[in-house]
């Protein structure tokens, strides 16, 4: 098959997944009560060719997070199970995709009202059943109260800690999205009382307007989130007898791109390449915190993104850097720089360093693996569409663990790929790029199929050649929606 760059070659300086088993052991590490912390850090907005060891060619240093890589595993097969935010945060955190919730597309506003169900197992809420202490620092994009529009004077109930956070400080929802304002655990923290004219110049400093905190400095919000995790660990540290959840979810490098002063020209990649130097080092101050805190050794650390960067053609012909390395598209797309993220996991003793994983593998993952750590077995109604990842981070021989995967863009339009056959239904992008949507003429294809083993760039569509895969994928979707789940 004609293709510019065969998948393989492609990847093939991202080293190769060995099935070798690895001699470190979960069910060990628990049976001792030596329960692992787990830090989760959530990038926003940050690409697949943003770090340095995704991409060789990257404009942007990131030591930090390529010395975070020689210390532990990463993922080249990792996707978020959406092209945007919010469906992201849901499905991380509910380990079900978030199509079957009520929001089928798209993003909410600052001032939407609670998007996870009442009485729904979320990570933390499994985690503190486990005997952690959890809590949530950054941005939380899933709603706030149970109004039709969030009213901030009023208890933020149901928020996070309606659903197992025993803590959190952050920003209601995107750091270009009003109001502006910290909140922690049911409350603002300085009521919005300043009207914000917002920005729209230059390219990415862009943020609404809107109504924000007197003390609410938008450049400020990164390193403020960062000292407050900063401090969560410490306090933990301080009580070593139970093992803790942190849930970091960054406001960056997501617009508006504000990095600091002395961040300015740290990159080749304008203010957005500036912003993720600024993101590698805040994850430094967390990781540093870990280990003057003696908890690195005995601690699960993930660092990952949202989704893919929205880093448009443009941005390419400016600048000598791909943020979404070859991937075609950009954020919110259908294609895989849409949802195709970084993904990096340390756990000294477990997971064996410097390792890459070709497994194919979705933050919605995250629930079935934790739950796989601590031996704890899901109920029917929790983690429908999550995926034990362990035997991967574990090097241990195992068939493919996700048989699918499934995604969508924010115009809602779904792929489902199996192996190395990716299905998407409907032709264009369904995000960002040009074309967006394309209607199809009569007699002509309905959507697109590519085999990304011989195509990875998604540049010839097999639809009208396999008609046969297009129906069996078709009736995979079709079943995991009816069904309610795709795990059992």
């Amino acid at each position: 098959m004609k293709t510019e760059v065969n998948r393989r070659s492609f990847c093939a300086g991202l080293g190769a997944a060995s099935l070798m088993a690895f001699t470190g052991s979960v069910s060990g590490a628990v049976r001792n009560g030596m329960k692992p912390n787990i830090v989760y850090i959530l990038a926003d907005d940050m690409g697949w060719g943003d770090i340095d060891v995704y991409n060789s060619h990257s404009a942007i240093p990131t030591p930090v997070s390529n010395q975070f890589a020689h210390e532990g595993m990463r993922f080249t097969d990792m996707h978020s199970s959406s092209a945007v935010c919010t469906p992201s945060r849901y499905s991380i955190l509910t380990g079900r995709y978030c199509w079957r919730s009520q929001l089928k597309k798209g993003v909410l506003n600052g001032d939407s009202p609670n998007l996870i169900e009442e009485g729904r197992m979320t990570v933390p809420s499994l985690l503190k059943q486990a005997g952690y202490y959890t809590a949530g620092v950054g941005k939380w994009h899933l709603g706030l109260g149970n109004e039709e529009k969030t009213d901030f004077s009023k208890p933020l109930v149901p928020g996070p800690i309606s659903h197992g956070f025993d803590y959190y400080f952050g920003i209601p929802a995107s750091l270009d999205m009003a109001p502006y304002v910290y909140f922690e655990n049911d409350h603002v923290v300085e009521a919005p009382t300043i009207k914000d004219p917002g920005s729209k110049e230059p390219r990415g400093v862009f943020w609404r307007a809107g109504l924000r905190s007197s003390h609410f400095e938008i450049p400020q919000v990164l390193p403020t989130l960062t000292r407050k995790a900063v401090e969560v660990i410490h306090e933990r540290a301080a009580k070593p007898d139970q093992p803790f959840f942190l849930y970091f979810a960054l406001p960056s490098p997501h617009t508006p791109w504000v990095p600091l002063p002395e961040y300015h020209g740290k990159s080749k990649a304008g203010d957005y390449g500036d912003y993720v130097v600024e993101v590698d080092t805040m994850i430094g101050h967390v990781l540093e915190a870990l280990k003057s805190a003696g908890l690195y050794e005995n601690t699960l650390v993930v660092i990952t993104s949202d989704n893919g960067a929205d880093w448009k053609p443009e941005d390419i012909e400016q600048y000598p850097h791909r943020a979404n390395a070859a991937w075609r598209g950009e954020k919110a797309d259908i294609w895989e720089a849409g949802h195709r993220i970084p993904f990096i996991a340390r756990w000294p003793g477990h997971i064996p360093a410097n390792t890459v994983s070709n497994e194919t593998g979705s933050l919605t993952d995250l629930m079935a693996t934790l739950a796989a750590l601590l031996a704890v077995t899901l109920p029917p109604d929790a983690g429908e569409d999550s995926y034990n990842l362990m035997p991967a981070l574990l090097r241990q021989k195992h068939a493919p663990i996700r048989k699918t995967i499934i995604d969508h863009s924010i115009d809602g339009m779904f792929t489902i790929r199996e192996g190395d056959w990716k299905l998407e239904l409907g032709i264009g992008s369904g995000g960002f790029s040009a074309p967006r949507k394309i209607t199809p003429v009569e007699g002509g294809v309905k959507g697109q199929l590519y085999n990304l083993a011989d195509d990875p760039h998604e540049l010839y569509n097999l639809y009208d050649q396999h008609p046969e895969i297009v129906e069996r994928l078709t009736k995979y979707l079709d079943g995991y929606k009816e069904s309610g789940h795709t795990r059992y």
